[in-house]
Formats: C-alpha cells, sequence, structure tokens
C-alpha cells in the first residue's frame, strides 16, 4: 500500500481502530483494523492548463515573462494549486480546450505583434498524464486572423474555431494521432453595428455546439448577432441556419449551453450584460428570455466583460468583468431559464479575462491578466456564492483556465 495517500480522516480512523485493538484484542478490532488500512479515502487531482498572452499589452515584441502554455495541479478534494509551470513554449496560445479522452489539447494562436507570420493558427498537443507537459504534434492555419477561441464537438473528431480579426468561423478534423488535419470548412461573417470604433466589420469571439452535436452558435461582436449553424459531426462541415440579434452596440462575446440544453447564456462585453434564451434543440432556434446587467452600477467606458459560464449543477451562471474587476454570481430559475444576480466577488486583481470551474462545481478560478495572478475561490453548492480560499498564484498575463480531472490517486 502507498501510504502517502492516505487521507486525514482515513488516517484518524485507523488511529483510532489501532489503540483499540491493542487495548482489545478480539476479532471485532482486528477486522476494523484490517478494513480501515484497506478501504482508504484517496484524493483526487486535475491539472489546470492556462492560456496566456506572450506580447504585452498589444505591443510588437514579446515578453519575456510569458512562455505560453503552463500548467498546475489542483488537489480537488481541497483547492489547493501548485505553482504553475511551462507546458509548452507557444505564441499566444490565448484559448485552450481539452479532448474529452484526456490525451490532447488543441490551443489557438493570435500571431499579430508576435514577430511570426500574420495570421491565426490552431496547434495540437499530447498531453503526459504524468506531468502535464505538453508535447507539439502539428499545426494548421487558422483560416483567418486574431484567433480567439476553439472547441471539439461532442464525437471528439472534430475542432471548431473563430477568429475575430477577420469575423470568421472554421472546422478542422482531429486524425486518430491528436493531430489537425486540413481545414474542411470556413464561413467568413458579413455586416456591422452601430458603434463605429468596435464594431465597423464583423468579430467572431466564440462557437460552441450544443448537447445533440447538430447546432454551433457563434457569437460576433461586430455585428451583435448570434449566428446558428448546422454542424455534420460526419464531415465536420458547418453550413448556415439561422440567427438572432443581440441589442444594438451590446458586442455579443462568449456563450455556454445549460446542461439540460433548454437554456443558452450569451455575455455582452460592451454592454456588460448577459442575454438569458430558450434553446428548441428540434429546430435550432435561440429566443431571448432576458437581459441583465453583469454590474450593480452604470458600466464605464473602461469596464467590459469577457467569459460566461453555466455551474455543472446547472444552477448558477457565472460571468466575468473587467474594469469592474468581479466575477458575478447569477442564480437560475430552472422552469423559465431566468438569472438573479446573486453577486459580485472581486477577483482581488486585474482584468479578470477568463475563469474556469473545476469538473466537480467545487472550486472556480479566475485569471487576472493585468496582474499577472490566478485567485481561487471556493463555490457554496447550494447559493452559488464565492469564498476566496486564500490561494493567489503568480501566472504571466493569464487569458484561459481549462481543467483535465486525472481521478481519485
Amino acid at each position: 500500500m502507498d501510504w502517502r495517500h492516505l487521507t486525514s480522516a482515513s488516517t484518524g480512523v485507523l488511529l483510532r481502530y489501532t489503540a483499540k485493538a491493542m487495548r482489545t484484542p478480539s476479532r471485532f478490532a482486528v477486522v476494523a483494523l484490517a478494513f480501515a488500512i484497506a478501504v482508504p479515502a484517496f484524493a483526487e487531482d486535475a491539472y489546470v492548463y492556462l492560456g496566456t498572452y506572450t506580447v504585452r499589452g498589444g505591443g510588437a515584441s514579446k515578453d519575456p515573462s510569458s512562455k505560453g502554455i503552463y500548467v498546475a495541479k489542483m488537489n480537488l478534494d481541497t483547492g489547493e494549486m501548485t505553482k504553475p509551470e511551462v507546458a509548452a513554449e507557444i505564441a499566444n496560445p490565448s484559448f485552450l480546450t481539452v479532448h474529452q479522452n484526456g490525451k490532447y489539447l488543441f490551443a489557438v494562436g493570435e500571431l499579430y505583434g508576435t514577430g511570426e507570420k500574420p495570421g491565426g493558427v490552431v496547434t495540437a498537443f499530447t498531453i503526459d498524464r504524468g506531468t502535464g507537459k505538453l508535447t507539439q504534434i502539428n499545426q494548421q492555419p487558422a483560416q483567418g486572423g486574431g484567433t480567439c477561441h476553439i472547441t471539439v464537438d461532442k464525437t471528439g473528431k472534430f475542432v471548431l474555431l473563430a477568429n475575430y480579426g477577420t469575423g470568421s468561423v472554421a472546422s478542422f478534423p482531429i486524425g486518430a494521432d491528436g493531430s489537425l488535419g486540413a481545414n474542411v470548412s470556413t464561413i467568413q461573417h458579413k455586416g456591422s453595428s452601430v458603434n463605429p470604433k468596435r464594431q465597423q466589420g464583423p468579430h467572431a469571439h466564440s462557437i460552441n455546439i450544443d448537447a445533440t452535436n447538430k447546432y454551433a452558435v457563434a457569437a460576433d461582436l461586430g455585428t451583435d448577432k448570434l449566428y446558428i449553424y448546422k454542424f455534420d459531426a460526419k464531415t465536420g462541415t458547418l453550413s448556415e441556419h439561422s440567427d438572432i440579434s443581440m441589442k444594438p452596440g451590446a458586442g455579443p462575446r462568449h456563450f455556454n449551453f445549460h446542461p439540460s440544453n433548454k437554456y443558452a447564456y450569451a455575455i455582452n462585453e460592451m454592454h456588460s450584460t448577459v442575454t438569458a434564451m430558450s434553446f428548441d434543440a428540434l429546430t435550432g432556434r435561440l429566443t431571448e428570455i432576458q437581459s441583465i446587467p453583469t454590474i450593480p452600477v452604470e458600466p464605464e467606458a473602461t469596464m467590459s466583460t469577457a467569459e460566461i459560464l453555466v455551474h455543472p449543477s446547472g444552477n448558477f451562471v457565472y460571468g466575468s468583468n473587467r474594469g469592474h474587476d468581479s466575477i458575478a454570481v447569477f442564480t437560475i430559475d430552472k422552469k423559465t431559464g431566468k438569472l438573479a444576480r446573486a453577486e459580485n466577488e472581486p477577483t482581488q486583481g486585474k482584468t479578470p479575462r477568463n475563469f474556469g470551474i473545476s469538473p466537480d462545481g467545487k472550486w472556480l478560478v479566475a485569471a487576472n491578466q493585468n496582474s499577472d495572478s490566478l485567485v481561487v475561490f471556493k463555490i457554496d453548492g447550494k447559493t452559488g456564492t464565492l469564498t476566496p480560499t486564500g490561494q493567489k498564484l503568480d501566472a504571466p498575463m493569464p487569458v484561459c483556465v481549462r481543467f483535465l480531472r486525472l481521478g481519485k490517486k
């Protein structure tokens, strides 16, 4: 037996029964001692992968403080995290996704200002389950610039990505070895909206797939629309289906489906709001239910939102506020899909670009891009509210947080 994996609870049981056995060498005590030794409670870990910027403030030169993708280990029982270490050196890996089989990780790269060739790329890596380190498999052009978001379809056979700079979405096949094949579909968005500085053209900011794997939704900040595409799970191709408009100037950024697949939520970067919608999986139609502020004050020009995630339980929604530097917590009415804001928890840093929720729903890790830090919060399972754990870790320009559950040791 590996004694290092005994938890404090099982150790306490072991000591109590050991003492009893020494005082009363009965069969009961001996059996109880054997049971305590044979059935300990084991801890469970997860890797926490961090996408970062390797160029600070949109500058034209690389920042030596950031090397690319970082990894830390979290104890899911206690929420304790190790110091982040470099997992792979690569330019501007601003968004990541982990394959369902836990063997591969895919990263998009925003190459503007890095000294690399212009345009975006998507890179495939194998994951060393023992160390968390990444080994590059191959790389493909992203079919656009300012590549900012990526997801894997439900079959694990394709990746879909969004290109912010050029306002397009694209899909690529995943080989049996985790490699990325040549592009199989690209769709260019068209149009503009009311903000002359931010919405003079399309800016696809995210793409997500529904639970049936039949529809993909792309949020476009530049056109104030959510584009709904039919997704062919055999070929990996996207085809135009319908769209839904957000309020003019809202700037939809990220999007997340409810676990029930009945509802969906979009966070609007420029209005600091969340739009709640019903989703019909038979027709692929989204219908707006509500729009609700993410902060308790009128947003200032320096404030904007970034990430939105639905809690694994389906009871809560979380959104990050930059400038206000907080995580907005909402409760969900499961009968209607409507939201009620429960709190705004300060992230103890500047510009929380992104955050991640642990697979067991117990912990939230906020990435403060402009203060180079990660902060860990405990999630209240009944109310959804956040409590700081006291853990604040250094990480250079973190802009994406993704978990890989490792299982119990």
